[in-house]
C-alpha cells in the first residue's frame, strides 16, 4: 500500500534546481503531496517533500536524486512522527485550582453534594459531569485503516486522531479504549461494563462480520448512542456525496441502480443506508460468500464485478484493492466512487476520462465529515440511540453545504460540523419520516 514518505532534499539556491528534483519525482510516476522549505543556508535550500509511495518500492528515486549535480538526498523527515510524539491528546481540567476553597468545592468535601444529587437523580450526571461531552472510541485493532489486524495498541494513533477531531471540531472529549479481545460476546460484555463512564460509544476499526453482531447487541443493551463509524459514518458522507452528484446530473438517486463493490463493514453500511433512504436496487459483489448472503438478506442482489459495472448507474467501491476497477468497465454517465485509502480501486481522473459523470475517491469523501457532528448532535439532544432519520439529516446537511464545484463541504470548517450537529439534534426531536 502507499504510505507518506517525507524526503529531505538539499538543492542549490539557483533557478531550475528545485525544478530538476521535481522532474525526477514526476518521471518516477510520483505526485508531490506537500512541499515546504525547511531552511536556507547561504547558497543551498533544504526542502521537505511529501510523497505517497509504495511501502516497499522506491522506484529508484533516491539514486536518481543523488545523481543530480545540483541536489542531494539528506534523508527522511520525522515530521509525522514528531507530531505524534507523546501522543496527540491529553485530559486536563476545565476549572482553575488555585485556592483551598476551589479544591474543597471540586473535590472533597464539596463534591459529596453532587454525588448524592446524582444518586437520587441519575439524569443529573448529564449536567454535572462530563458524560454528555464524552465519547468512548473503542477498538480491538482487527481492521485498522487498510492495514488489517495489527492489534489494538498499533491502532492507538488512529483512535487519538479521532479524539483530536472530536475536540477540534465539536468540543467533545473522545477517549481511546483499546481492548485485547476478539470474541464478539466478550467484547459486548466488556463495552457494556465500560459504558457508564461515557455519554456515547463509537466503535472503530473492528473487523466484519464481528462488528455487525457487536453493534447490534450494544444497541439493544445500552440506552445511549452507539455507532460503528466504519459502517455508518462512512455511509453518511457517501450518501451526502451521492445526493450532490445525483442533483448535478439530474438523476433521481432512489431510482438508480447502485453497485457496491466490497461488502465489509463500510460496504454493508453504505448499502443498508441507501436502502433505508429509498434506493430500490442495490447490487453487490465480494469474494466472501457470507458477505454476499448478508447483502441478499437485506434485499440486495449479487453480481460478478464486470456485470455489476455494466448494470449500475452508481458504483461505490470499498475493497482496499488498488486498480481493481478496470477503466474499460466504466460506463458513460456513471457515478463512480472509489473510496479505499490510500489506494483507490480506480483513480477519479481515469474514470472521468472514460466518461463517468462524476468520480471521487476516499480523500474527498471522508468520514471525518460525519462522526463529529453525529455524536455532538446526539448528545446535544440527549438521544438514547442513533436512528436513520438522524443519519439522513446529517447527509442532507452535508450535501446542502457542499460548494457547487464539490460533492461535500470542507472537512476543516468548524461551521460545517456545527451545522451537522444541529441537524442531527433536530432529527432527534422530530417524528420519524412519514409520520406526523
Amino acid at each position: 500500500m502507499k504510505i507518506p514518505e517525507i524526503l529531505l532534499v538539499e538543492s542549490h539556491h539557483k533557478p531550475g534546481s528545485l525544478a530538476k528534483v521535481l522532474q525526477v519525482i514526476g518521471d518516477c510516476g510520483l505526485v508531490v503531496e506537500h512541499l515546504n522549505a525547511v531552511r536556507r543556508d547561504q547558497d543551498r535550500t533544504v526542502w521537505e517533500i511529501t510523497l505517497e509511495m509504495d511501502e516497499d518500492v522506491h522506484y529508484g528515486l533516491y539514486e536518481k536524486i543523488e545523481a543530480l549535480p545540483n541536489a542531494r538526498l539528506l534523508g527522511k523527515s520525522d515530521r509525522v512522527f514528531n507530531r505524534h510524539r507523546g501522543g496527540k491528546i491529553r485530559m486536563q481540567s476545565r476549572l482553575p485550582l488555585a485556592t483551598l476553597q476551589e479544591l474543597r468545592d471540586i473535590y472533597t468535601p464539596g463534591v459529596a453534594r453532587v454525588c448524592l444529587a446524582i444518586r437520587d437523580n441519575p439524569w443529573l450526571a448529564r449536567e454535572y459531569t462530563y458524560l454528555n461531552q464524552s465519547v468512548a472510541i473503542i477498538t480491538n485493532g482487527t481492521a485498522i485503516l487498510g492495514l488489517g489486524d495489527i492489534g489494538p495498541v498499533a491502532g492507538m494513533p488512529v483512535m487519538e486522531g479521532k479524539a483530536a477531531l472530536f475536540d477540534k471540531f465539536v468540543g467533545l472529549s473522545g477517549v481511546p479504549i483499546l481492548l485485547e479481545e476478539k470474541d464478539p460476546g466478550k467484547l459486548v460484555d466488556i463495552i457494556t461494563a465500560l459504558a457508564p463512564s461515557f455519554g456515547a460509544i463509537q466503535l472503530e476499526d473492528i473487523a466484519a462480520p464481528a462488528c455487525f453482531e457487536i453493534e447490534q447487541a450494544l444497541r439493544q443493551r445500552l440506552t445511549k448512542p452507539v455507532l460503528h463509524d466504519d459502517q455508518h459514518g462512512t455511509a453518511v458522507v457517501t450518501l451526502a456525496a451521492l445526493m450532490s452528484a445525483a442533483k448535478r446530473v439530474g438523476r433521481e438517486l432512489t431510482e438508480s441502480v447502485v453497485g457496491q463493490i466490497g461488502l465489509g463493514s463500510a460496504g454493508i453500511g453504505i448499502a443498508r443506508l441507501l436502502q433505508a433512504y429509498g434506493v430500490q436496487q442495490v447490487v453487490g459483489t465480494d469474494l466472501n460468500e457470507e458477505a454476499l448472503q448478508r447483502l441478499e438478506s437485506m434485499g440486495g442482489r449479487r453480481a460478478e464485478l464486470p456485470d455489476l459495472m455494466q448494470q449500475c448507474d452508481v458504483v461505490i467501491a470499498c475493497t482496499g484493492v488498488r486498480g481493481l476497477v478496470r477503466p474499460e468497465w466504466v460506463r458513460e454517465g456513471q457515478i463512480v466512487f472509489a473510496l479505499s485509502n490510500p489506494d483507490a480501486e480506480i483513480e477519479p481522473n481515469v474514470a472521468l476520462a472514460r466518461g463517468a459523470a462524476y468520480a471521487a475517491d476516499g480523500k474527498g469523501i471522508n468520514n471525518a465529515l460525519g462522526f463529529p457532528g453525529l455524536f455532538k448532535g446526539a448528545l446535544q439532544a440527549n438521544a438514547t440511540g442513533f436512528t436513520d432519520d438522524m443519519l439522513f439529516a446529517a447527509a442532507r446537511c452535508l450535501s446542502d453545504l457542499a460548494p457547487e464545484d464539490e460533492l461535500v463541504p470542507d472537512s476543516l470548517d468548524p461551521q460545517v460540523h456545527a451545522a451537522v450537529a444541529d441537524a442531527v439534534a433536530a432529527a432527534v426531536c422530530e417524528p420519524p419520516a412519514g409520520q406526523d
